[in-house]
């Protein structure tokens, strides 16, 4: 049988989601996990995966089991053996047609970032930081130029792996809340490192040092020189991803109501 789970983890401490030779990856921790609770080895497949130090609120993953046990066994079970910061929220056997990754038909990411003239402490490794005052309008403008479907070379890693860096990026939503500041963005689908390059221009506009109309040059000429820095993966969580209504998966967990500007 097929099953999915919805995982929240805070992505300081290891090397990203994907599996890696030296097992400090939240797909090792999990899989390490589950398979205690089956007694046999489980291999997992991931909505999307994130990078080093991103964190993940509602990651859906499927896997299939020969296995027999009861959806909450599936959450408790392997919450038993994981580390305080990953943790299954919940299980849903799901048809043989369902696929974490490629039945998503969209994906969610939003980016928390402190605006202070000293850098975070207790928020360390939770949000990006920026000491110059950031102007909403500015970046609202900047971003309107970003929505719909384009060629988002410029805002592309050099290791990214996608077929075509075409994408249709379906919202940016920015909202300020006291000294913080939540981007949203919904897309079908990400580029490696899209997001964090997204917001290192935005940020740049926002700072005055760039004007709204650059980031529509730097997007049609899809060249990654011309845009600003990446940004840092502190402050980015993986809010999930979007599925048919069929399949009945959750699109909300608690900890989605942490953050800054939950809607």
């Amino acid at each position: 049988m097929r099953i999915a789970l919805g995982v929240t983890y805070r992505g300081t401490q290891y090397a990203g989601w994907q599996s890696q030779p030296q097992g400090r990856t939240v797909q090792d921790h999990l899989e390490a996990a589950l398979a205690r609770i089956a007694g046999e080895p489980v291999r997992t497949i991931c909505a999307g995966r994130t990078d080093a130090g991103v964190h993940g609120l509602n990651q859906v993953v499927h896997f299939d089991t020969g296995v027999q046990r009861e959806p909450f066994s599936w959450v408790r079970g392997p919450n038993t053996y994981l580390p305080p910061d990953i943790s299954v929220q919940w299980c849903r056997p799901v048809p043989d047609s369902f696929h974490a990754r490629n039945a998503a038909l969209g994906r969610r990411y939003a980016y928390i970032v402190l605006e202070s003239p000293v850098r975070p402490a207790l928020e360390a490794g939770s949000v990006g930081w920026v000491f110059r005052p950031l102007d909403g309008e500015a970046m609202r403008d900047a971003a309107a130029l970003l929505i719909g479907e384009h060629d988002f070379s410029a805002f592309r890693s050099s290791e990214c792996q996608a077929k075509s860096p075409v994408k249709t990026l379906r919202e940016i939503a920015i909202s300020r809340h006291g000294a913080y500041w939540r981007f949203e963005f919904e897309a079908s689908a990400f580029l490696h490192h899209m997001v964090r390059n997204l917001m290192g221009c935005l940020i740049a506009v926002g700072a005055g040092t760039r004007t709204p109309q650059w980031l529509a040059e730097v997007l049609a000429a899809r060249d990654r020189r011309l845009a600003a820095p990446t940004f840092s993966p502190d402050g980015l969580y993986f809010l999930g991803p979007r599925y048919d209504a069929g399949f009945g998966l959750p699109e909300q967990v608690a900890s989605l109501a942490w953050l800054p500007g939950d809607r």
